[in-house]
């Protein structure tokens, strides 16, 4: 068993190593700066620059600047191996971005990752905003980890818990992301990440996507109150590789 680690950048980003790989996800290096309607507001704790080898990104979709940037391309364009929706696969650069369809599986040494169902939002929103994934990732004695994406469904939690079983780590996206066109939060509010935890029966809780854009309604300080006594949530701070397992 190797170390797991998390080594939180910013947003949805984090650098985990896993199985002796190093993995992104949802990978945004901008500086801070407004992309039509959505708008950053702090850049990251690692700049891309100085990331060092990645040998996966886990992509939850690449239709918003604030799951996949400018930086966050260049960073594909290397040729990193990126799994995400088919529709990313067709979308964007050759054979290096692999779409998956929910359920299906796809081995990176000794890690089996899992492409798991999502939903961007509430039921509907589907046509406006695209399709969204998670993931599972699972290795001969390592701890399985579930990395939600943009989620926003507890239906669709309790199915991957029913389907997949124990869950070790919950990197839960959270941040109740808003836009003015849909009456709904987008993302986990703080309150639904709790929950998500518990149907997972997640003993460790990483929590992304609360900080750094303008519409996330949900912030970290509201995220930690929400689990406050549980025991569950890590202490991430920003550009520090905290130990997991």
């Amino acid at each position: 068993m190797s170390p797991t680690t998390v080594t939180y950048i910013g947003g949805p980003t984090a650098l985990l190593e896993y199985a002796g790989l190093r993995i992104v996800t949802d990978p945004t290096f901008d500086e801070p700066g407004r992309y039509d309607d959505l708008v950053k507001t702090a850049g990251p704790a690692i700049p891309r620059t100085r990331l060092g080898h990645v040998d996966l990104v886990l992509l939850s979709h690449h239709s918003h600047h604030d799951n996949l940037d400018y930086e966050g391309l260049e960073l594909l364009a290397q040729g990193v191996l990126t799994l995400s929706t088919m529709k990313a696969g067709s979308d964007l650069f050759g054979g290096a971005v692999v779409g998956l369809d929910s359920w299906e599986t796809y081995d990176v040494g000794s890690v089996t990752v899992m492409a798991v169902p999502a939903l961007h939002g509430p039921p509907g929103s589907e046509a406006r905003l695209g399709p969204v994934t998670g993931f599972v990732l699972q290795s001969a004695g390592e701890p399985t980890i579930y990395v939600s994406g943009d989620n926003a469904s507890l239906p669709l939690v309790e199915q991957i818990a029913g389907a997949v079983g124990t869950i070790d780590i919950a990197v839960l996206f959270a941040g109740a992301a808003r836009v003015p066109e849909i009456d709904a939060p987008l993302t986990l509010t703080s309150a639904d990440a709790l929950t998500a935890a518990r149907i997972l029966g997640a003993p460790i809780v990483v929590g992304l996507h609360t900080e750094d854009w303008e519409h996330f309604s949900e912030n970290r300080a509201q995220l930690e109150a929400a689990f406050e006594g549980s025991g569950l949530l890590v202490d991430t701070p920003r550009g520090v590789t905290v130990s997991l397992a």
